[in-house]
């Protein structure tokens, strides 16, 4: 059975190395038959939740801004996948924005059941990403119906493009497929 599949691109550098990790899921997953929509936080305007909980009340966000829409496709996703790159053991400030920003999908009828997590860092090191996974496993917790089905770090690639001919593309792409 197709599902949607909504890959979130949270790198705001152009040719980013997380950006080339998602595309190779996303390819996965459109080889394995899903439709798939993918969304870059590059130039968007997404400005950080008040806290007001009028979202919880209304459905939406009473911020006007780009936040609004990629919660409603966060929304009616089959599959979710975040991409983005690893800033001191870290998911990107700009992801942990977004995920406070789609509060309003709390209490809703959400379709999504699969997270999935898709990281890039300069450190190589075992663990590097360790906080970042750990951090959306937090907020992957609050949806009981959803999990993290799976996650893909490439470590040692830092300058924008580094990651060109790393194995952890092929890595990713099967795990797309896999969906």
């Amino acid at each position: 059975m197709s599902k949607h599949v909504l890959v979130i691109s949270t790198s705001l550098r152009t040719n980013s190395n997380s950006e080339a990790l998602a595309a190779a899921f996303a390819e996965g997953a459109m080889e394995a038959g899903h439709s798939v929509e993918t969304v870059s936080l590059r130039g968007k305007n997404i400005g950080f939740c008040r806290g007001c909980l009028a979202c919880l009340r209304t459905g939406s966000c009473v911020i006007k801004d780009d936040a609004i829409d990629i919660a409603k496709r966060m929304h009616d996703a089959d599959v979710i996948a975040f991409a983005s790159p690893i800033y001191y053991y870290e998911m990107a400030g700009q992801l942990k924005t977004l995920l406070d920003r789609a509060n309003s999908l709390y209490d809703s009828d959400y379709k999504f059941r699969d997270i999935y997590f898709l990281s890039t860092a300069a450190e190589d090191e075992e663990g590097t990403d360790r906080r970042a996974v750990e951090g959306l496993s937090g907020w992957v917790a609050c949806f009981d119906r959803a999990r993290l089905a799976g996650s893909v770090f490439a470590g040692g690639v830092n300058g924008a493009g580094e990651i060109v001919g790393h194995p952890v593309l092929e890595k990713a792409r099967k795990m797309g497929k896999t969906i």
